[in-house]
């Protein structure tokens, strides 16, 4: 983890900035690994369209999931027992944030453009960003990348191009939560499919609150998973990823 140097840009407080309750506090800035630690560390995240100005956000109310209160589906179990999927951490970063980045059946347009892609890419190099990712012998199926600051754990966007591997890598998420006893992991933005697996929402000012205790607490220790391989199966039998 590299030591950033101080962002040249000072954020809002976002209770103070956006009285409304709308969620957009500011526009402007870079993407630097050092304006993103800013921003994070405030409460804030960008969301913008490729082409626009860095839009960011810190919506009222705020998403979040507590890993202790995740519970797999059996379906899900199931698909992992079945197909035995090796999962690794910290892998490939690059390759699923530009998975992430590719239209979906459901949306022709993403918000994940090269200037978000490098800039997170980036950030992932000086140690405050992470990846899961789910393999298919030597073809990554799966996964999901954030952001992580201190004991704060910050989910960006997720993929899968096979039945169920984006909630492996979930999961895996989860476990490596409640293995580092995290209070919670930063959703953003409320959706249907978040809320299927368990996320729930709490005030602004409550996450407000909670973030300046959670990124001052030792940093989770990702080399030990990302050392690791892990197996699908195992992890549905087992519900954990280390002794």
């Amino acid at each position: 983890m590299h030591l950033l140097p101080p962002s040249q840009y000072i954020f809002p407080n976002p209770e103070e900035a956006d009285l409304e309750g709308e969620g957009l506090i500011c526009i402007g800035a870079d993407l630097s690994p050092s304006t993103l630690y800013e921003a994070y560390t405030h409460g804030l995240f960008p969301w913008f369209s490729e082409g626009d100005p860095i839009c960011w956000w810190s919506p009222e109310p705020r998403c979040i999931i507590r890993p202790e209160d995740y519970h797999p589906s059996k379906s899900l179990l199931r698909s992992m027992k079945k197909q035995d999927y090796k999962i690794t951490v910290n892998h490939a970063f690059e390759r699923v944030i530009r998975s992430c980045s590719l239209p979906r059946a459901y949306a022709d347009e993403t918000w994940i453009s090269e200037e978000i892609i490098q800039g997170y890419c980036d950030m992932f190099d000086a140690g405050y960003g992470y990846s899961i990712e789910v393999w298919d012998e030597d073809r990554v199926v799966g996964g999901l990348y954030g952001v992580t600051i201190g004991k704060g754990c910050f989910g960006e966007s997720m993929f899968s191009t096979q039945t169920d591997v984006s909630k492996m890598a979930f999961y895996t998420l989860m476990l490596i939560g409640r293995e580092n006893q995290l209070p919670w992991i930063d959703c953003q933005l409320v959706n249907d499919h978040l809320m299927s697996l368990g996320a729930c929402t709490i005030s602004r000012l409550t996450y407000l609150k909670s973030l300046q205790d959670v990124i001052k607490q030792p940093a989770i220790n990702w080399k030990k998973y990302q050392d690791g391989v892990f197996s699908s199966k195992t992890i549905a039998q087992s519900a954990r990823l280390s002794e």
